[in-house]
């Protein structure tokens, strides 16, 4: 049951934070925060992953949805945390 909950809830969370995350590429606040929400996502469906008693049929997706989100949480702390875009390179 764990098992089953935790990938359709970190499923509906990658593609809700996939969708967000392009709309908002420009604003490091957000970028940095919902990157942090992403890792604590992240080692809880490891946690799952590991721990609990697993489902068949969702373990090679519990696991590419897991490999997803640290794509994503790795995107999303470049764009946080990079201080390499235009806004920052204008010369006046």
């Amino acid at each position: 049951m764990l098992y089953t909950w935790t990938f359709w809830i970190l499923a509906v969370w990658f593609v809700v934070n996939v969708i967000w995350m392009w709309f908002v590429r420009d604003q490091k606040d957000y970028q940095k925060t919902f990157a942090w929400i992403n890792v604590v996502a992240l080692i809880w469906g490891w946690w799952v992953y590991f721990g609990a008693a697993p489902v068949a049929a969702l373990t090679g997706w519990l696991m590419a949805v897991n490999i997803a989100n640290i794509v994503v949480a790795i995107l999303q702390f470049y764009y946080g945390y990079s201080t390499n875009n235009a806004n920052h390179n204008q010369t006046a």
